[in-house]
């Protein structure tokens, strides 16, 4: 008997400290809520199906932006939700328990080391694609119950799936009620992603054509260990998918005869057509949302998630095609945002590796945490550098300079300069030796070698940059605002005051402009035609 009571007593200390451990994460309420509508009243805990049925993905309706969809993608989501039950949820006699049930969770949405979170995303995807009769490379050494070791590789087949599977976990989550996923699923284009995990952590040949691969038949092995640092440096926010999906998923479980099956759309924009409309193609937002936190990160997912609103581009700011080339133009469209701002150039270029024809087309951006200002010098606080098509880098602020942008515009009502500072957008590098620079008129851009900037981190923005400077065509600028709705709020109102200002100097008083002897062209007239006549001054 004291035996049994000294039992009852640890168990009582472990749930009390498991608790304890959820309720740092302040999902204890939801966790007691969610287990009593899932728990069987006579066993006190869940039944194992009912645990993988609230896990399972069912998409009927799938459409890319991409090329063909893999069919080994389809399978998986038939075993995802037994897989994350089996790995994380310890099943006893009568099912899981609120202990067993509670450690689940931390070991998927419990605070723990980006590798660790990483490992664990991997051990699903791994134990999922093994359910469903495609065992991928990987073997896993255990060093206590929460981390592991992994070794083995992965092929770039293998990395395309799995960023989908991650985008799908993504797209789920935001869905505001839990649904069996009768609704449609719109996967976006990761081959910029899987070519930047490709040329870092294989060997390529040099003749691979990178602005025009076919990823499915790329025979190249991805590391593991390599596989896992390109993850932690180039899209350290991958594991946060599974996360915010386990999260979601069981916050938002309830019983089947409740649920309405709403469906999930992308307003009436496909994403074939969104990745025509604009240069923030829902792949691209989602390869630069893996770099962001918080409030950008859900800005920049806004037009391509089905509870980001209705589909339209309320965050885009500016576009040249639409708004008109040049910075006055893009100066009187994102004057006033004060919030964070991410620029996107697409450019072509003749390859200097060939005979001079050959014209490449790209795409590269920058982020910038507080907007534009009209300075003649270089400011900022912090910023990023992204190279995103044809392959995908993410280039953060080195610490040893802080020239981070640089927006100029044509200095108005001041004397004569004989040393005028450049008109455009700059970014990293010092004047006139900027690492990018955008002309006046949005027709030009220059991109020049990382060795002259000490601002952010060494890389090439486009493949077979080389070390000479890089004149390009600009085909397409954009400007997105990633600062909320706290930030177009005070745009609005500074658009506002500034239309009630130039109303205001535009009015003209009728009456004294109506009154010929008192305007002031009687007054040269008269000066003019006698010059010597005395003129007595009304007081």
């Amino acid at each position: 008997m004291g035996a049994s009571s000294s039992t009852d007593h640890n168990h009582s200390t472990e749930q009390q400290q498991l608790e304890s451990l959820v309720a740092s994460t302040g999902a204890l309420p939801m966790l007691q809520t969610t287990f009593s509508k899932l728990a069987d009243p006579q066993t006190n805990s869940i039944h194992l199906q009912s645990l993988q049925q609230c896990f399972c993905l069912d998409y009927k309706n799938l459409s890319c932006e991409g090329r063909d969809i893999p069919e080994s993608f389809r399978l998986l989501l038939d075993h995802l939700g037994a897989s994350i039950v089996d790995i994380f949820f310890v099943s006893e006699e009568g099912g899981i328990s609120w202990v067993e049930f509670l450690r689940g969770y931390l070991k998927c949405c419990g605070r723990m080391p980006a590798s660790v979170a990483l490992n664990a995303l991997l051990r699903v995807f791994s134990t999922t694609s093994a359910k469903a009769g495609l065992p991928l490379k990987l073997e896993f050494e255990f060093i206590d119950d929460d981390d592991c070791k992994i070794s083995g590789a992965l092929l770039a087949v293998d990395v395309l799936v799995l960023l989908l599977l991650c985008w799908t976990m993504l797209w789920d989550s935001r869905n505001s009620a839990f649904s069996e996923g009768k609704g449609n699923l719109c996967l976006p284009d990761v081959s910029h992603l899987v070519l930047s995990a490709v040329v870092s952590c294989a060997e390529v040949d040099s003749d691979l054509n990178l602005w025009d691969c076919d990823i499915s038949s790329l025979v190249v092995e991805l590391a593991a260990g390599k596989l896992l640092t390109w993850a932690l440096t180039t899209v350290p926010g991958l594991s946060d998918c599974f996360t915010q999906f386990v999260h979601s998923r069981l916050q938002n479980s309830v019983p089947s005869a409740e649920l309405e099956h709403p469906t999930s759309s992308l307003g009436e924009i496909s994403p074939g057509e969104a990745s025509d409309l604009c240069l923030l193609t829902c792949g691209r937002a989602f390869a630069i949302s893996l770099t962001l936190r918080g409030i950008m990160r859900t800005e920049i997912l806004k037009p391509y998630l089905p509870a980001g609103g209705d589909g339209t581009y309320e965050n885009l700011l500016y576009r040249s095609s639409h708004h008109g080339r040049g910075m006055n133009r893009f100066w009187s469209n994102i004057e006033g945002y004060h919030g964070p701002s991410l620029l996107l150039v697409s450019a072509t270029s003749v390859d200097s590796h060939d005979d001079g024809t050959n014209e490449r087309k790209w795409v590269i951006g920058a982020l910038t945490q507080q907007g534009f200002e009209n300075r003649d010098v270089f400011y900022g606080t912090s910023g990023s550098l992204y190279a995103i098509c044809p392959v995908f880098h993410a280039y953060t602020q080195s610490g040893k300079d802080k020239n981070f942008v640089y927006s100029h515009l044509h200095p108005t009502g001041r004397a004569y300069d004989p040393h005028p500072k450049p008109v455009g957008i700059a970014f990293g590098g010092t004047t006139g030796n900027e690492r990018i620079f955008i002309d006046e008129d949005f027709s030009k851009i220059t991109v020049r070698h990382h060795a002259a900037d000490k601002t952010y981190q060494h890389g090439p923005l486009f493949p077979t940059q080389g070390y000479l400077l890089v004149e390009a065509s600009i085909t397409e600028v954009e400007v997105w605002g990633l600062g909320g709705k706290a930030a177009s709020a005070t745009q609005t109102s500074y658009k506002k005051r500034e239309e009630l200002f130039i109303e205001q100097r535009r009015k003209i008083d009728l009456k004294t402009f109506a009154n010929w002897e008192d305007s002031p062209e009687k007054m040269m007239m008269d000066m003019m035609s006698n010059p010597n006549a005395v003129r007595r001054e009304e007081r």
